[in-house]
């Protein structure tokens, strides 16, 4: 199928999922990029504590306090 043609099928609310490969597909921008970030201990005790009393890794709780202050960033205009 010609790209013209699967354009025109989805301008027209078509549904071409039988025409994609799914299993190769990504979130443009959802890459993991890994970072190094010093931490002085009495953060880092601080941050195991609160992971610890929400059930949560170390990593996932800067990772959502980091994405809930970037949000609240662009909600806010600041960006």
């Amino acid at each position: 199928m010609k790209a013209k043609t699967l354009d025109r099928m989805f301008d027209a609310g078509e549904d071409i999922t039988e025409h994609l490969d799914l299993s190769k597909a990504r979130r443009v921008g959802n890459e993991a990029k890994r970072v190094n970030v010093d931490f002085p201990v009495w953060m880092v005790k601080s941050l195991d504590r609160e992971a610890q009393r929400l059930g949560v890794a170390r990593q996932s709780l800067i990772k959502l306090w980091l994405a809930d202050r970037l949000e609240q960033t662009v909600a806010s205009g600041k960006r």
